[in-house]
């Protein structure tokens, strides 16, 4: 297996998080009391039980680095994620950055921040 990284965010309530994560074409791969493993072709989150957890302090997150922002993005929103700048979950849509890069936003139902990057061609 090739080095590789997985991020590892809180969820409140496991169900919840998996539910949620379904909309958008991610599958369980892994769950009990503690963790909760979630798959969507290359992309693995991994989560562990937080129930206490205020969303609106979080400060949990991680870069999604992906071939295509803007049909994830298009996924997000069919999902019916609005575009916001409050509440969760909620989406930041994907802007040009000055490095060249696509850069958006997903902030999730506990608050967790996933960036979602496209490196420039």
């Amino acid at each position: 297996m090739a080095d590789h990284a997985t991020p590892n965010l809180p969820s409140r309530d496991f169900t919840r998080t998996a539910q949620f994560y379904g909309q958008l074409a991610f599958t369980e791969s892994w769950r009990d009391a503690g963790w909760l493993i979630l798959k969507r072709g290359g992309l693995i989150l991994e989560f562990f039980a937080h129930p206490d957890l205020d969303p609106a302090t979080s400060a949990f997150g991680s870069c999604l680095r992906l071939d295509d922002v803007g049909g994830f993005y298009a996924a997000l929103m069919a999902a019916g994620i609005p575009e916001a700048r409050t509440g969760f979950p909620r989406l930041h849509a994907p802007t040009r950055e000055p490095w060249g890069g696509l850069v958006g936003a997903l902030l999730d139902p506990d608050g967790n921040l996933l960036r979602l990057i496209q490196e420039p061609e």
